[in-house]
């Protein structure tokens, strides 16, 4: 009896001293994995590395950026759904997240129930641009246009369901008009496309835009946020200030599964903060075309829930559909 009394004091010390990786001030004692559902080089995948190189510097270990794109970027965020709620796989995505669950109904999970919101740490607007030569030069004279010949007008969008997508249509159903949305394998192709004239129209982020603009091949038609970011020319006008009542932001956010500790959720949204704060952090990520936007747990989840109800309703006036 002496003996199995003194096993089991044994085993419940080493329960006790054991780690425990609940515990915030063991987090994190390896490499974490930062999941980007877009493939390298464009402006989320950008935000990442130049997020993910001061956060590791600020956590004391490395972030690994992993993309992985596909399915409207719900292949990325389903591999950070399935992992283990440790702190050691997150994920950094857009605003097209909130989109999902009103797209894809029949999807292996939900965004708004199988994810935890960390952090917003910024937001962009999108541009609708027009090559050069189009015969529109702002949203007033493109509206006018789009009524005098309906449904002729074609747009190019990097895929269908996207923020990009949703933003357009929102501004189209706010003017009265319907446009012809074509699908491209993201912004690089579309917005080259635009500039040669093989489509009159595109949405994309505002970095993608600024130096053919600058090479006078394209024309900013309008924004879709209400707020102009200070990095932008004033001359580029929203479409609130034309006279439509429209505010669709690429947000970027951080999140982790469902399950993963509040004290390391804690560590990770104080360090997100710290980080987006850096004066050379801010300067790189206005650079790529975002507007710094921290915004921590609560207030990142009841804006979550204010986006996907108001991008549920355009989805379901304009018709929308991913299909399958």
């Amino acid at each position: 009896m002496r003996r199995i009394a003194t096993a089991a004091l044994l085993i419940a010390l080493t329960m006790i001293t054991a780690p425990f990786p609940a515990r915030a001030a063991d987090y994190p004692d390896r490499p974490i994995r930062m999941v980007v559902p877009y493939p390298p080089g464009g402006v989320l995948d950008t935000s990442a590395r130049i997020i993910g190189r001061k956060l590791g510097s600020l956590l004391g270990q490395q972030i690994v950026i992993e993309n992985k794109p596909g399915a409207s970027g719900t292949l990325g965020a389903a591999t950070v759904v399935k992992a283990d709620a440790d702190g050691y796989t997150l994920l950094l995505t857009t605003g097209d997240l909130v989109t999902m669950p009103s797209l894809l109904p029949a999807a292996t999970f939900d965004s708004n129930k199988d994810l935890l919101p960390i952090a917003m740490v910024g937001s962009a607007p999108m541009a609708l641009v027009a090559n050069v030569n189009a015969p529109f030069n702002n949203a007033k004279e493109l509206v006018a246009a789009a009524k005098a010949a309906p449904g002729t007008i074609s747009y190019g969008i990097p895929g269908i369901g996207t923020i990009n997508h949703v933003a357009a249509e929102w501004f189209f159903h706010a003017a009265g008009i319907k446009l012809q949305p074509v699908p491209y394998r993201g912004s690089a192709q579309l917005v080259n496309s635009v500039a040669a004239g093989d489509i009159p129209l595109g949405i994309i982020a505002p970095s993608t835009a600024k130096s053919l603009v600058e090479a006078h091949k394209l024309k900013v038609i309008g924004l879709s946020g209400k707020r102009r970011p200070s990095f932008l020319p004033a001359s580029w006008a929203t479409f609130a200030e034309s006279g439509f009542d429209v505010d669709a932001l690429l947000w970027i956010g951080v999140f982790a599964p469902v399950g993963t500790p509040e004290p390391i959720m804690k560590r990770i949204g104080e360090e997100l903060a710290r980080a987006t704060a850096d004066p050379e952090v801010k300067k790189l990520l206005n650079t790529a075309g975002i507007d710094v936007e921290n915004m921590a747990q609560p207030e990142f989840g009841k804006y979550i829930r204010m986006d996907t109800a108001r991008y549920d309703d355009i989805i379901r006036k304009t018709g929308i559909q991913i299909k399958r």
